[in-house]
């Protein structure tokens, strides 16, 4: 319970003029390392993370004012960061003029170009299932594998059943587990 009256702390420094620049500095120290992970499971690349988190950043502090408190705010941020992950790969496919294959395939790309990557740890196998995931079962996937979190709370976050949730992620699981046997 402390997280939320912390919360609640800020929200209400950051309403104040005086204490505003110094509230918003506690709530990106609290939630950026969290959020920043979410966001580069999503785009994998750390320059792209870096940018997605940016805009995400710039979204908050012009919203914030607004926040309505009707969810804990880290679930706001969240829905914030998946709404830009989504808008950034969009983009991305958008730019390069390739069909959504080839744009799911570059992300598989993107992982196999990492300076680390090493084919035969399962971590890489990992990273490489989740990428031929569609966009919308790879967030299910990363917010609940990774970050654990709920599924009451993610229904909040991407604005969708509890039941979808639970029946996108059993199809996800089932798609990563092929896909580690089978490759």
């Amino acid at each position: 319970m402390g997280v939320i009256i912390q919360d609640t702390e800020l929200l209400i420094q950051f309403r104040d003029p005086d204490t505003k620049e110094k509230a918003f500095t506690a709530i990106i120290k609290k939630y950026q390392e969290k959020l920043y992970w979410h966001v580069r499971r999503m785009v994998i690349e750390h320059e792209d993370a870096n940018d997605v988190l940016q805009n995400v950043f710039i979204r908050v502090w012009n919203g914030l004012e607004n926040f309505r408190e009707d969810s804990q705010l880290y679930t706001w941020l969240y829905r914030i960061a998946t709404n830009e992950c989504l808008s950034y790969l969009e983009q991305q496919k958008k730019k390069s003029t390739l069909s959504l294959d080839d744009g799911e395939s570059n992300l598989s790309n993107k992982v196999i170009a990492d300076k680390h990557f090493d084919p035969v740890k399962l971590e890489w196998k990992l990273q490489l299932a989740i990428q031929q995931l569609p966009e919308k079962q790879r967030v299910v996937f990363n917010l609940r594998y990774y970050d654990e979190m709920p599924y009451e709370e993610m229904s909040r976050v991407l604005d969708t059943s509890e039941g979808s949730l639970k029946a996108s992620y059993h199809h996800a699981v089932k798609k990563v587990e092929d896909y580690i046997l089978n490759h």
